[in-house]
């Protein structure tokens, strides 16, 4: 298949990129030059086997639409140290970015993973994102795989206006901290037709988010679809308009999870949808945690302060493999409002069965059949 876009073509080849050695400094060139042109233009690593370092792709750029095209398999090194910053392949301050292809990045995360203890520690140093996006508008990524990232695989900071569409993210269900996308104060993302593999959260919404839509998202292995956690810094920008629909989660930990710190600073998060999902085998299919508090490095005493509201929950079925398929636990400082539940219809074949839910802090309003049955205190 050919470059995608029309224009000019800046292949990496043209500007030293040797199979063996680091194509890095190939591609700084190569973009160069594709930025400083006037009209649309690609730069393109062809199809081959390449060793790279760290790239960062900055704007802005003289033409209106500019790609960046990886038909080629591009291994970062392996060692972490390897790294000045947290980004293997990054992309700032760019107008109309199409990245493309029908390549493949692999991060070599396995050393990574095994030093890997930030769970733990909150001042430790993040290792490299296979892919950083930063400071976009009107950008589309498609088609491309991420493989076994150190760190996160794609993270989405203050973009607006993004398009993931049929992408591929890969890693061992065992490897810590491997989000597949993360997205953090953009507003505008679409995910569709995206298959996600991964040891974390398939997709996490950070605060700040806004209007992120979610559909035909294939997630397993991996900790499911979460929004949050929320409420741990200060100063959160609310999160707001998030859809995931038409969602198939297969073996996870979670399926939709969204979840708060108690002793929060305020906050909020609303219009929250998810609808059309399948189950199939996963642990919590269906989670809302306000009292998120992982390795006790919090108190649950004082309330979560994060205001949950405008969330709607339909037509979500399948297999659980935990009892318990429904946890629904709205603060007790700040309940849950305008909550609509409508059908659920998840299954639970373990000793002690059938399914149970639980639900506290919230009055929602019902609609068809839920299976669990659930009743809220």
């Amino acid at each position: 298949r050919g470059v995608q876009s029309s224009g000019s073509v800046f292949n990496v080849n043209d500007y030293g990129a040797k199979g063996a050695g680091d194509i890095s400094q190939a591609v700084m060139k190569a973009w160069k030059a594709a930025c400083a042109s006037q009209g649309p233009s690609t730069v393109l690593i062809p199809k081959g086997n390449y060793n790279m370092g760290e790239v960062a792709m900055q704007g802005p750029c003289k033409g209106s639409k500019i790609g960046f095209q990886i038909d080629g398999v591009v291994k970062a090194p392996a060692d972490p140290s390897k790294f000045k910053s947290d980004g293997w392949v990054s992309f700032y301050r760019i107008d109309g970015l199409t990245v493309s292809g029908t390549g493949t990045l692999d991060g070599q995360g396995q050393t990574a993973w095994a030093k890997n203890n930030c769970d733990k520690n909150p001042n430790c140093k993040h290792a490299a994102m296979n892919l950083r996006f930063d400071f976009l508008k009107h950008a589309m990524v498609r088609d491309i795989t991420s493989l076994n990232s150190k760190m996160f695989h794609i993270n989405v900071l203050e973009c607006e206006d993004i398009t993931f569409q049929h992408v591929t993210v890969t890693a061992p269900g065992t490897s810590i901290n491997t989000d597949g996308i993360h997205v953090g104060i953009s507003k505008g993302v679409t995910i569709t037709n995206t298959k996600i593999a991964t040891g974390d959260d398939c997709i996490s919404i950070g605060p700040g988010s806004q209007n992120v839509t979610i559909t035909q998202v294939n997630c397993g292995p991996g900790h499911g679809i979460s929004i949050g956690s929320l409420g741990r810094y200060n100063n959160e920008k609310e999160v707001r308009g998030i859809t995931v629909k038409g969602c198939t989660f297969s073996g996870t930990m979670n399926g939709v999870r969204v979840k708060t710190w108690p002793n929060s600073p305020p906050g909020a998060a609303t219009d929250l949808t998810f609808q059309d999902l399948t189950m199939n085998n996963v642990q919590n299919p269906v989670i809302l945690d306000q009292e998120y508090c992982p390795y006790g490095q919090c108190s649950r005493q004082a309330p979560s302060r994060i205001k949950l509201s405008n969330i709607n929950f339909n037509n979500i079925r399948g297999t659980s493999t935990g009892k318990v398929a429904v946890v629904i636990a709205c603060s007790h400082g700040m309940p849950c409002s305008n909550m609509k539940i409508g059908e659920i219809n998840l299954s639970y074949r373990g000793a002690g069965g059938p399914a149970t839910s639980t639900c506290s802090n919230v009055k929602p309003t019902f609609s068809g059949k839920q299976v669990p049955a659930i009743k809220c205190a």
